[in-house]
This record gives C-alpha cells, structure tokens and sequence, in this order.
C-alpha cells in the first residue's frame, strides 16, 4: 500500500511538472508598440544541420546597413556562435510594405557565387530575430486530419536543382523575403505587441526599365500598382557568375489573437507527447524492477543475514561465518589510487550540485528559449560555483582514508576534469577557427572561460577543500585490519570488467529515449523545452544508479571480494560507454554530416558530454554503495 501511495504521488509530481512546464517565464520584459515605431530586425548566424559549422551573416553578399553594430552577446550565445548584427530592413509597426528593394549586386563576382552556391549546397539557413523572437517559415501538419501550424526556425539560404539533361546542379538564390509579423493589441490601450515573425522566403529573377534608379527603381516583376507580386511561378534566380541580384522584400502585419506571454508555444509545439510518456514509463519499469531486487535484499536476505551474524555465541560459528561480514576488517580499506578516486567523486558531486541546480531554474522557466545562451551560460556559471561543494568532500573523503597530502588532492579536483574538456575543446576551437566560423570562440570569450576557472572554480575548490580537511572524517562502523585479508577465487559473472559492463545497461535504458530528443535539440537545432519530463528522467536515472550499485556491491561483498570503491563508481559511470556508442549510432542514422571536420566536432563534443556523464553518474552509484555499505555493517555485532 506504501508503495502504490509512493507512485500515485510520483505520477501525480509528473503531471504537475507537465503542466507547469506549458507556463513561460521569459526573462524579458514585453515592448509595446504603437503604429509608426521602428521596428529593428536584427540578423544572426548562418546555420547547418550538415556541417555544425556556423558563419556570421554578413559572410555572405547579403545588403548591409550602412553602419554594422553588435548586439551584446552573453557567454551562452558566443560560444554557440551566434553573432548578433543589425540589418538593412527598415520596418515600421503597422505600416505594410511591398516590393521593398533592399540592394543590387550588379554582377556575381567568382567568390561571391560559390560563395552562395557552397552554403545552398549544404543546406544553410539564415536567421533573424525581431522582438527576441526568431524568424520561422511556418509549415502545416496534419494532426489526425486536423491542420497544426508549426515552425520551422530560420529560411533557405536558396535550394538547388539538376538538369534534365545531366546531374549538373543549378543553384538558386532566396533573394525575396515575404515577412508577415503577428501583432496583439490591447484593445484598452491601444498598444501593441508583436507575438510571431514569419518569413517566406522567395525566388525571383528580378527585372526592371532600362536603367537601375536606386531607391526610385520601379520593379517590372513586384510592383503593386500593377497587381504583381512575387510567386513561386515566377523565373527563380540563379546562382552564377557574372548573374545581377536584386534583394527585396515585403511586410505585411497580421492581427492575432495570441497573447504575448503564449507567443512562444508554435515554437515549443510538441508533436511527440506520447513517446515523452512511453520513456518515463519505460523507465518506471526498470525502477520497478531494480527496486524489487534490492526490496528482496534489504528485507530478506540481508535481515536474515544480520540476524544470523547477531546470534553467533561462540567463537566455532564466528569462524564459520560466510558472506559479506566475513570481510568486515577490509570493507573500509582505502581503494587503490585514493587520491585519483576522491578526485573522481569530488568532481562527480560539483557536477551533480550544478545539474540539480539548473534543473530547478529551468523547471521555474528563467531558461526558457526566450533567454538565448541562458542555459549554457548556467551551466557554467554553476560549475563553477559547485566547486565548493567538490572540494569539500573531496578533502573529506581523502582525510577518511586516512591520507595527509590533500593540498594535492585539492589542486587536481579543481585542474583535471577541467583541464581534459578544455583540451578537448581548444582543440575543436581550433578547428572551428581554421574553417572561419563564427562558432570559433573569440579571444576575450576564452579569457572569460579561463577567470571562471582559475578566478571562480579553483579557488572554491581550494575554500572548500578546506572546511573539508577541518571537518571529521566520515565515521566508520568498524576497524580495518592491518593485513589485507586474501581474496577467494571468483566466479565468472563477478569479473570486474563483466560486472562493470553490465552495470551501465539499466541507467542507460532509463534515460535513452529522451536521450534522443536532448540529441535532436543539441544537432538538428531544435528547441528543448521539456524540462518537467527531463527532471523525472533525471530522478529516475538517479534512483536506478544507486539502486544498480547497491545491488553490485552486495553481491561483490558476498562474494568476499572487499574492493567495492572503484567498482561501485565505475558500475554506474559504464552507462556513459552506452551513451558514446548511441552517439555513434545517431550519427549515422539520424545526421547527414559529410565533413570530416564536422565529424571530428561531433564525436568531440559528445566525448565531452561522455565524461562528464560518467562522472556524475559514477558519484551517484558511489554514494548509494557507500551510504548502503556504511548501515549494513553497523547493523551486526562486530568483536
């Protein structure tokens, strides 16, 4: 009956971080506009699903304002590569344009058109911004016979086609641009807000009278006093040397009944609900499962086992004693490399302190999509600060082992798991830089990174390294003995390796099917707003950590196999081997990446997503273990 309340509440706390994640805190105040305001539409990096490599806008030939200015940036947004510039389109709130000419190249130079032809040819989009919202081609669905509108972020640079003849390629160029901005007005004031931008991006082969006018130019393909407008039945334009390119574009303002505070949901529509409710009850049932393992252990077998051991009278029986108190004077012997394994876990609890943390900011929607970088700009920040909590039981785990050089100890928690992803990613960065994208970090944004590390992260490592040394050591129930007992032959199914590997297999099931969307969001640049089901995800993959290593550890311990710290880290943190391999797999079933460059980034990232997994999936099994083996052995009579 316990255990049916327990799950009514914990179905119950779903629905409820469901619901509350449909609510949207947007970090930003609303604008309100009247008829006439400017309206500044801001223009972002190029983007590709293909290649993972993003360009600055004005990288390609686009019309340019006569002053380029940049928008300030936070940590989040430049290390994603977005570069944020104002652009020539001169708009005013609830003033329609049509034919609007922004610029004329006279001829395609060399460069310039493979320049156009390279980023159609790998699928580019541009994207712009206005209000804080992104500009989307809006795309119409089908749900069960119902039309849904939904977004499709950014627009074609151009598309391409072949020849009926041969495969040659005939690459086409986006150069008009049909805006329709939604707008809600509040009936009492009178003003407006603006609460969608959508773009449909359009091509034409420009024509006009016998000279070009500038701004006077009347186009003979979109003039209005005729009643022509630009289709897609007109003549495209090519791509090509020596081509004339004229860029234009239409404003139309469109009411609409979405309020300001909803204007995000078209964007964060979710179509796959199910397969959200399919992965959490994918994952109850692996808890299910492991939590009757360990039910039967804790009630049965370890309560009959400690009620033996409490009633052996005489020294005969204590001497033919078996299991796991048989190994009571080297259960708490300190593991090989005790330095290395508290650096391991104090390093675990930073990023299990960061991850717990963030989860609550974004639960309570100061994360939302609104607040661009915002996320990526957390993590790190919160990293950084969780170094207190990191070297705190860092040092106290070391001094519990009873080892004196924790100065030592506190200077690698706070330089080796840091000091690996920034080789990883300096190394990306490089490459990144060496293809000229904007993704390559800029010189003031590393020096951030570095004064976070070495001004914020270590020296809190160091403080709470400290508090950890002056503290207790974590008490133990019983004496280790000075001669290490010998350890029996062991069965096949305890090596270490078979046990390890077959310890990451549940914690991975738990959370692969989410895994997927996290994927998606991270490279097919689509929004991630489920933070209520990834929260439950999280717990569940908590639960089945510790769960996982209990049940290891135990058997490893009856075994009389007493060296459960690294194993019951490395069972868990094996989960991260199963999650590098899916990466492997989404790769190549999931992406269309054809760079090598591109590929190097991927598997790079995911290597850092990887260790970080297997850290703090690691700590948590550890923890379980420690805490499971600690009530174990101060349950039964020790002499």
């Amino acid at each position: 009956m316990r255990v049916m309340k327990k799950m009514a509440s914990f179905v119950a706390l779903a629905m409820l971080l469901h619901v509350a994640s449909g609510f949207y805190l947007p970090g930003v105040a609303p604008q309100d506009y009247v008829q006439g305001d400017e309206l500044n539409v801001k223009v972002n990096k190029l983007s590709s699903v293909r290649t993972q490599l993003p360009y600055e806008y004005y990288s390609l030939p686009y019309c340019k304002p006569k002053k380029i200015i940049d928008s300030a940036e936070n940590l989040g947004e430049l290390l994603r590569g977005d570069r944020i510039e104002n652009s020539p389109y001169q708009i005013r709130m609830l003033q329609d344009q049509q034919c609007k000419v922004s610029c004329r190249i006279e001829a395609l130079s060399k460069v310039q058109a493979r320049q156009f032809q390279e980023k159609i040819g790998y699928d580019y989009r541009v994207n712009m911004i206005l209000d804080n919202l992104p500009v989307a081609v809006v795309k119409m669905e089908n749900d069960d016979g119902v039309p849904v509108k939904t977004y499709e972020r950014g627009f074609p640079v151009g598309f391409k086609s072949n020849n009926d003849g041969d495969d040659t390629a005939i690459y086409y160029l986006n150069n008009h641009l049909r805006f329709t901005i939604l707008y809600h007005r509040d009936v009492e004031s009178g003003l407006s807000r603006i609460v969608g931008f959508e773009v449909e991006p359009l091509s034409v082969k420009h024509s006009y009278g016998a000279f070009w006018e500038d701004d006077e130019t009347l186009l003979q393909t979109c003039n209005p006093s005729r009643g022509v407008y630009v289709s897609n039945a007109m003549e495209p334009q090519p791509v090509a040397e020596d081509e004339e390119v004229v860029f234009s574009y239409d404003v139309l303002f469109e009411g609409s009944d979405i309020r300001w505070a909803s204007r995000w949901d078209t964007y964060l529509l979710m179509r796959d609900e199910q397969i959200h409710w399919f992965s959490i009850i994918n994952s109850l049932m692996i808890v299910f499962f492991l939590s009757g393992m360990v039910a039967m252990i804790m009630l049965r077998t370890l309560h009959k086992d400690i009620t033996n051991y409490n009633q052996l009278d005489n020294i005969e029986e204590a001497h033919e004693e078996t299991g796991w108190k048989l190994v009571h004077g080297d259960v708490f012997r300190p593991p090989e490399q005790p330095a290395l394994f508290c650096v391991f876990v104090g390093t675990g609890v930073q990023l299990l302190g960061m991850v717990v943390i963030t989860m609550m900011f974004a639960l309570l929607g100061f994360l939302s999509p609104a607040n661009r970088g915002g996320l990526m700009s957390a993590t790190l920040m919160l990293f950084a600060f969780m170094g207190l909590l990191g070297g705190y039981y860092s040092a106290r785990l070391y001094k519990t082992f009873r080892q004196t050089d924790w100065r030592a100890t506190s200077l690698k928690t706070a330089l080796l798991f840091p000091a690996v992803l920034f080789g990883i990613f300096i190394f990306l960065d490089l490459l990144i830089w060496g293809q000229r994208s904007s993704g390559a970090v800029p010189l003031g944004t590393l020096l951030a990174l570095c004064f976070l590390w070495f001004g914020i992260s270590v020296p809190l490592v160091l403080l709470g390294s400290y508090f950890g040394v002056k503290k207790p050591a974590f008490e133990e129930p019983v004496r280790t003995n000075r001669i290490p007992r010998q350890i029996p032959q062991q069965e096949w199914y305890m090596n270490p390796v078979f046990s390890i590997i077959i310890g990451g297999v549940l914690p991975f099931g738990a959370v692969f099917i989410e895994l997927f969307f996290i994927l998606s969001s991270m490279w097919l640049h689509q929004f991630y707003y489920m933070f209520g089901f990834l929260f439950i995800v999280f717990t569940i993959l908590i639960v089945t950590c510790a769960e996982i290593s209990i049940v290891l550890s135990y058997f490893q311990l009856c075994s009389e196999d007493y060296r459960w710290w690294w194993r019951s880290y490395l069972s868990s943190g094996s989960s991260s081997l199963y999650l590098f391999i899916y990466s492997i797999f989404y790769f190549f079933t999931r992406l269309e990446i054809t760079k090598p460059v591109s590929a190097v980034l991927y598997f790079g990232y995911m290597t850092i997503v990887s260790c970080s997994y297997f850290m703090l999936t690691g700590t948590i099994g550890f923890l379980a273990s420690y805490w499971f083996v600690n009530k174990i052995y101060s349950a039964v009579k020790i002499d």
